[in-house]
């Protein structure tokens, strides 16, 4: 190889090694000025944090449920922080209320515990059906068909368990073709409440008592024909309560609880056998 064509090859090469380096330094430059931005960005737009939103947020559950009618944890504690909502709004944290309230500087007294009650008893060996369904296992489709599913009862539980997979603690499941409430798990978030198409789901007491496990308005013949353990009306439980807390409207037989000394009386007396201790 002649002397020209090294001396080539060594120009060559310098300015092969020289745009290397300025990529390089263009590249770190690059780099250094976007992380500049980024830290100048963040100083601008920076979000002062409310230490105590942030303790509050610690002590709700993290269950973004929305029962507390705000949308998840995080707004509620921002509500609660700001005084917008009560230390106890949140009903699935029943344990951290007192602690939520300390950090507001106040105190709060606990609502008694509440959990869900299934208003029926017409499992799938109580039941009329007048046709059997094939399709989507879902309540809220089932009602959209008229008559409000496969039981001659339009009032009661489809067994198709929509309130099951709304549930985010496992506490309601279908039981015979009826939804049934674990109450030791219940937390009364409400959700399967709202989520019943038949409005058969409420809030009752969460210590032992006596319900109406029926949710049907027809007349006792309609009853019998439909089910045989729903209310038909008898009024012998009214009659055999000394404590005027049983009253029967639009044909259903209901308990106030505020009344109620759980003596029993209109659960001996109920010959349908829907009044029970649960």
């Amino acid at each position: 190889m002649n002397i020209a064509s090294l001396t080539f090859l060594a120009v060559m090469l310098t300015v092969s090694i020289k745009g290397f380096v300025i990529a390089i330094a263009v590249v770190t430059g690059t780099a250094v000025l976007i992380a500049a931005m980024l830290g100048i960005a963040g100083k601008f737009f920076q979000v002062e944090i409310d230490q105590k939103e942030a303790m509050i947020r610690e002590l709700l559950p993290g269950n973004n449920c929305g029962a507390c009618g705000y949308a998840g944890c995080d707004a509620l504690a921002k509500a609660i922080s700001t005084g917008e909502a009560v230390p106890n709004a949140c009903p699935v944290g029943r344990g951290t209320h007192a602690e939520i309230a300390a950090l507001m500087g106040s105190s709060v007294e606990e609502k008694e515990r509440m959990v869900s009650f299934v208003r029926c008893k017409g499992t799938c060996d109580k039941t009329t059906v007048k046709y059997h369904y094939e399709g989507m296992a879902d309540c809220k489709k089932l009602a959209l068909i008229p008559g409000h599913g496969e039981k001659v009862c339009s009032y009661g539980c489809m067994g198709y368990g929509s309130c099951v997979k709304v549930c985010d603690f496992d506490a309601i499941h279908v039981v015979d073709g009826v939804a049934l409430v674990d109450k030791e798990k219940c937390t009364a978030c409400g959700l399967c409440i709202i989520e019943c198409p038949n409005q058969l789901i409420t809030l009752v007491p969460y210590r032992d008592g006596h319900r109406v496990g029926c949710n049907s308005k027809d007349k006792g013949k309609e009853v019998r024909l439909a089910c045989s353990t729903g209310c038909i009306a008898c009024m012998l439980c009214v009659k055999a309560c000394e404590f005027d807390a049983v009253k029967v409207e639009n044909n259903l037989a209901t308990i106030d609880y505020a009344k109620c000394t759980n003596c029993g009386k209109c659960a001996e007396k109920c010959p349908q056998k829907i009044i029970q201790l649960q």
